[in-house]
């Protein structure tokens, strides 16, 4: 018996992700792919032109965040990035990142922008038919970073998200991972919301190709709109983007939770659990802890 506990102890050590991987629930999410939109030639939405800032360099910041913090909170997750510079990746290149590694989630990450200077709030999309003209309107702007690739009538040949016939196929096709999505995109929502005071635009469905032909569960996030003059500096902000890459990290926590049956972070739900950089920024507003985070955003405690 002491002879066996020796080994236990031994294979512990030398392979601590398989001593990790025995959760409640048999499920172990071990590969997340973080996809910053955009980048290099394609800048994505410009925003309102007071920012040197466009939306791939803030959906870079915040992704990157995200990163750091999935990693420096969970030793057995491996996190792989579609870029983590300012250069361009074809759509087709990120699902084929994903996957190849056979990712256990994929996150896409954006920000929005509308005509109307108004239009405020996030939501986060998964695959599916959309009537909805707004819904549509995005998965066109979106997708068309298609057009910058080089023989993209080639590669995206039979590709119309604007085709009921296209998503329905496509959207079969993740039918395995559908729920799985939606419940990561409301996770993500609700911590916009409580923990960020962002408005809810709600979980959404339309015909992203970055999220059409990935083999997981998938969400492509809209972190706020750059068109509208409060979100854009926020969103270029420091503090805004650590409470965005938070929340999304939370929702992370939380899903991976339901998923395993287990907390497997390094620390438990506390007020330690913040990444060291949000403790900065809490720090700097001298801010009360709070359980729940008000509306008025100089009080949010993350």
């Amino acid at each position: 018996m002491k002879y066996i506990s020796t080994i236990v102890i031994l294979i512990a050590l030398l392979f601590p992700s398989l001593v990790q991987a025995q959760t409640p629930t048999g499920y172990s999410l071990k590969r997340v792919i973080i996809d910053p939109g955009h980048g290099g030639k394609d800048p994505g939405a410009i925003g309102t032109g007071r920012h040197k800032f466009t939306e791939s360099d803030v959906a870079l910041a915040v992704s990157l965040k995200l990163r750091d913090y999935i990693m420096e909170y969970y030793d057995s997750v491996e996190v792989i990035m579609t870029r983590d510079s300012d250069n361009f990746i074809e759509l087709r290149q990120r699902t084929k990142v994903a996957n190849d590694a056979k990712a256990d989630l994929f996150i896409s990450v954006h920000c929005n922008t509308n005509g109307n200077e108004s239009a405020r709030g996030t939501e986060t999309y998964v695959i599916g038919v959309s009537k909805e003209a707004s819904n549509l309107a995005v998965a066109k702007r979106e997708n068309q970073v298609i057009t910058l690739e080089d023989n993209y009538e080639e590669h995206y040949q039979g590709f119309d998200p604007n085709s009921p016939e296209t998503m329905v196929g496509l959207t079969m096709m993740q039918q395995n991972y559908l729920d799985n999505s939606i419940m990561f995109a409301d996770l993500v929502q609700k911590q916009f919301t409580f923990r960020v005071g962002r408005k809810n635009r709600g979980v959404k469905q339309a015909g992203y190709w970055v999220i059409s032909y990935t083999m997981m569960p998938s969400v492509l996030i809209e972190l706020g709109f750059i068109s509208n003059k409060e979100e854009e500096d926020f969103l270029n902000s420091s503090k805004g983007q650590v409470y965005m890459a938070s929340a999304i990290y939370r929702a992370f926590k939380e899903y991976k939770i339901k998923l395993e049956g287990i907390d497997t972070s390094k620390k438990p739900e506390s007020n330690t659990d913040k990444p060291k950089e949000q403790e900065s920024a809490n720090s700097a507003q001298s801010a009360p802890p709070v359980p729940e985070a008000p509306i008025n955003l100089s009080l949010i405690h993350i």
